[in-house]
C-alpha cells in the first residue's frame, strides 16, 4: 500500500469510527476550536493529573480530515506529559507546514505521518491542525476559542 492509499484508508477509518469521541469522565480542562473556512467545530476535553494527560476526548462536527486528525491526536497524546504533548504538537505542525516539494520529516510521529500528504493542499492544513491547536489550548488552560482562519 502506498502512502496515498494509507492516507485515504486512515482518514476514512478515523472519520467513520473516531476514537475517543466522547467527554472523558472527570475531565478538568477543555477548549473549543473552530475552522470557519471549512465549518469544523470541536471541543477537546482533557483529564490532567500531575502534568500527565490521563484521558482525552473530543466532540464536534467537521470534515473527514478534521475528525480523523482529532481522533488520531487523542490516541497520540493520551498518557503523555504536557512537555511531550507540546513537542508532538510542534513536530506535527512542522510536518504540515513544511515545503511539500521536500521529503517529509515524519520521525517520531508514528501513525500521524499519514498526514504528510496534507502539505500538498494548503487549505486543508487548517482542517488537520485544528484539533492540535485546540488540545494545546486546553492543556494550557486557555478558555478562548481557537480559530484557524
Amino acid at each position: 500500500m502506498d502512502v496515498r492509499e494509507l492516507y485515504q484508508s486512515t482518514i476514512l477509518d478515523h472519520n467513520k469510527r473516531p476514537r475517543n469521541f466522547r467527554v472523558p469522565e472527570a475531565a478538568n480542562r477543555e477548549a473549543r476550536g473552530s475552522n470557519p473556512l471549512c465549518g469544523d467545530q470541536l471541543t477537546v476535553y482533557l483529564r490532567l493529573e500531575n502534568g500527565v494527560v490521563e484521558d482525552v476526548g473530543f466532540q464536534g462536527t467537521g470534515c473527514a480530515i478534521s475528525k480523523a486528525s482529532a481522533s488520531l491526536m487523542t490516541e497520540a497524546v493520551k498518557g503523555r506529559r504536557l512537555e511531550e504533548l507540546e513537542q508532538l504538537f510542534e513536530r506535527f505542525h512542522a510536518l504540515l507546514t513544511s515545503d511539500a516539494m521536500r521529503p517529509a520529516d515524519t520521525e517520531g510521529l508514528g501513525k500521524l505521518a499519514v498526514f504528510s500528504g496534507v502539505r500538498e493542499y494548503p487549505v486543508r492544513v487548517k482542517c488537520a491542525t485544528l484539533a492540535w491547536h485546540t488540545v494545546r489550548a486546553a492543556a494550557r488552560g486557555d478558555a478562548a476559542t481557537v480559530k484557524t482562519e
